[in-house]
């Protein structure tokens, strides 16, 4: 019942649906009585009344057909307006999940979910569940009829009901497990597929296309065997209720015609009865496809359901109100541990200031807790203890959208989506002119690589920025972050694996972007940081040393010098 919100919005149109297959449903149940009164009005030799009969079941198929494309349709309309809204409601919620939900899944599974999983859903709601509803009008009208015309031959005819209830009842748990277990299979492979093709270049580098074919070997072997085991689970349970269905069948016609040969009932009564009897046996035996096929949405609804059931980051999903903040930051006695790894401590009482436009850098040996600072300064994470504060204002106390969109991020793997430079540089802020465009691409010292391009600015940068170097994929990353004009800017190691010439280039770029700025510069490089306003060294998670490079450099056995030399010793 939980997915059949997304139906509400359109309940009008799907009410309309329903009630033109009620109506459908009960014409075509009328079809076996009145075939009866024409075959005993043709022993009568009565050629009118067989005439208007025969007009009556005309009439009757050509209403059917119209009601049969009208209900095709509407349901149709409805199954895809509201799985369209499933999909952007699980879109929408995925992209708004924190940072946490995103460490405990795999990509591929959530990939799975969002087309595969909903997929599955569009048979249900187009077909499965009007034959379903069509199924329970049938059935209890037929009985009407069949009582009606012979109370005798119902009650011989009901006696098998029973068996089929208890099949359906031992079936069904275990054909939703076996669905539920076939769906996760396919997310796994899923998976696979997509681990591989986004590390592929790693792949060919150690020479492993054998083992991750055997791992996508292994992973559909197992879908495989689940789904065969579900096909003969299944056809073990539509065989069973088909074949007592059919015994009813054959069992009430002969005992039908002794009661022709003793005159209880007409032979067009008979055939009356006998069409119902199959209508009831063939819907019996169709509830149990129905339900199977019912039983595999159910599991891949739970799915989207756990899904959508998962707390969200309260974010505005317009673009959001602009604010004003100058950038003074305050880190006080704040301590934080990875959700996924809470018995090991990150953060450890650190407290520092920043003010606005000044340049605060981070060094430190790796596991230090670096980039964490920059995760809780874009709250991809809250702190357990402690407190973070823009312009005296707790970060919590800001509407998450706003101030995200007051901050800019420049990493050290600059991630690029697949279109053209011109998108990628775009991103920073959507509906830029192509003046502003081309003005942060030269700030950014981008324009001279752009313009050697034949389409320049349309080049089509290819997935994650393959077709561009690194240097050139941070030069992007920074012309995106000018464009975006954030009062404070993160920059996590964003020259660590460039080359001199690449590395001058970017360097050049990150100080026009900084200039004004307030930044905080996570540096592996302590080259790039000899001018910043102030250095905190990290060790453990807990601050070490604090200073100017001129300070610093001047500590006997000092983290910072030690760094230093051991830089200067490595070149």
């Amino acid at each position: 019942m939980r997915i059949f919100r997304f139906i509400k919005p359109y309940r009008l149109v799907f009410g309309i649906g329903l009630f033109v297959l009620i109506i459908s449903s009960i014409m075509t149940m009328a079809f076996p009585k009145i075939l009866g009164q024409l075959i005993d009005s043709a022993g009568d030799a009565n050629e009118q009344t067989v005439n208007t009969f025969t007009l009556i079941l005309i009439g009757i198929f050509l209403a059917t057909a119209i009601l049969s494309f009208l209900r095709v349709y509407l349901f149709g309309y409805v199954t895809h307006k509201a799985l369209a809204l499933l999909r952007i409601t699980t879109y929408k919620h995925l992209i708004s999940s924190p940072m946490s939900f995103f460490s405990r899944k795999r990509v591929g599974e959530l990939s799975s979910r969002i087309t595969s999983d909903i997929a599955l859903l569009q048979d249900t709601f187009t077909t499965t569940i009007a034959e379903f509803i069509r199924q329970f009008i049938t059935i209890p009208i037929g009985l009407f009829f069949l009582v009606f015309i012979s109370f005798r031959l119902t009650v011989f005819m009901l006696a098998v009901i029973p068996v089929v209830a208890l099949i359906g009842i031992f079936f069904g748990k275990y054909i939703k497990k076996l669905s539920k277990d076939a769906q996760q299979d396919i997310a796994d492979s899923n998976t696979v597929v997509d681990e591989t093709l986004h590390g592929i270049a790693s792949v060919k580098a150690y020479a492993n296309e054998f083992f991750e074919v055997f791992r996508y070997q292994k992973s559909i072997d197992s879908s495989v065997k689940t789904s065969i085991k579900r096909a003969k689970w299944r056809g073990m349970f539509i065989g069973l209720i088909m074949f007592a269905a059919g015994s009813a069948i054959v069992s009430i016609i002969w005992y039908g015609l002794h009661m022709v040969q003793n005159g209880n009932i007409s032979l067009g009564e008979l055939m009356s009865f006998a069409i119902y009897s199959a209508i009831l046996g063939f819907s019996f035996g169709g509830l149990a496809e129905l339900f199977s096929n019912l039983q595999k949405a159910i599991g891949a609804t739970e799915h989207l359901m756990d899904i959508l059931e998962e707390s969200t980051e309260t974010i505005q999903l317009e673009t959001p109100k602009s604010i004003d903040i100058n950038g003074n930051i305050e880190f006080s006695h704040v301590q934080f541990s990875y959700p996924s790894r809470r018995d090991i401590q990150v953060i450890r009482d650190i407290s520092f200031t920043v003010e606005q436009g000044k340049q605060l850098a981070f060094v430190g040996p790796s596991g230090a807790g670096k980039s964490t600072i920059a995760a809780l300064m874009f709250r991809f994470y809250d702190t357990e203890q402690g407190n973070i504060k823009i312009d005296g204002k707790d970060i919590k106390d800001y509407e998450l959208s706003e101030i995200r969109n007051q901050m800019a991020l420049v990493p050290q793997e600059v991630l690029l989506f697949g279109g053209t430079i011109k998108e990628n540089i775009e991103y920073g802020k959507p509906g830029a002119t192509d003046e502003e465009i081309f003005e942060a691409a030269k700030q950014a010292n981008a324009l001279e690589f752009i313009e050697s391009f034949p389409e320049k600015f349309e080049t089509i940068v290819g997935d994650r920025g393959i077709q561009l170097s690194g240097g050139q994929k941070q030069r992007i990353a920074i012309a995106r972050a000018i464009l975006k004009n954030p009062s404070i800017l993160v920059l996590d190691e964003a020259t660590s694996a460039l080359d001199s010439e690449s590395e001058r280039l970017v360097q050049e770029a990150l100080d026009r972007l900084m200039r004004g700025r307030t930044s905080l510069v996570i540096a592996h490089r302590l080259s790039t940081i000899k001018n910043a306003d102030n250095i905190i060294v990290l060790d453990n998670g807990r601050i070490k040393e604090t200073g100017t490079h001129a300070e610093l450099i001047k500590k006997e056995d000092g983290i910072y010098k030690n760094l230093s030399t051991l830089q200067l010793t490595a070149v």
